[in-house]
């Protein structure tokens, strides 16, 4: 029981393409906006970037899995008329069909996941693509943020 533990207790997110893929979706002047990691087929431990995009928001949560335990960062934008703000999303995705040891080792890889996608304004764990409505994230990564100062009425 002891190497199976500690065979759970970190992901290996050693992969060059996963730092990259954060450096990318994080540069303001990359069109890369998103990514999806997960594990490599047949590993506990080893994550691997299985897709990156500038597409919309819906290419991105079309990547999540109803039967994989997934991680996703992406960009988007917040603000209001006076001020347009890039903000990061980290997604935890847990898919429904997931099994309970799969499951069991989230929060601890989650932390392995976030020494190489560090920064972000938002977290979110998830396990329905439902949970990942655009509006919704974009409401809840706003509130986080604190001030959104409308223009009020023009006259």
């Amino acid at each position: 029981a002891f190497s199976r533990d500690l065979e759970l207790s970190m992901a290996d997110v050693t992969d060059n393409a996963i730092a990259q893929a954060y450096q990318d979706v994080r540069n303001d002047n990359n069109p890369t906006t998103w990514a999806v990691i997960g594990y490599v087929s047949g590993s506990k431990t080893k994550l691997n970037l299985q897709a990156s995009g500038q597409g919309a928001w819906s290419d991105f949560v079309g990547n999540f899995k109803d039967n994989e335990v997934q991680f996703g960062f992406a960009r988007v934008q917040t603000g209001d008329s006076e001020s347009k703000r890039a903000k990061f999303v980290l997604i935890s995705w847990i898919g429904k069909g997931t099994k309970v040891l799969e499951r069991a080792k989230v929060s601890v890889h989650k932390a392995d996941v976030k020494t190489i996608w560090r920064d972000f304004a938002k977290e979110f764990s998830v396990e329905t693509h439902e949970e990942l409505e655009e509006s919704k994230i974009l409401e809840d990564v706003i509130k986080a943020g604190g001030a959104n100062y409308g223009t009020g009425q023009q006259r």
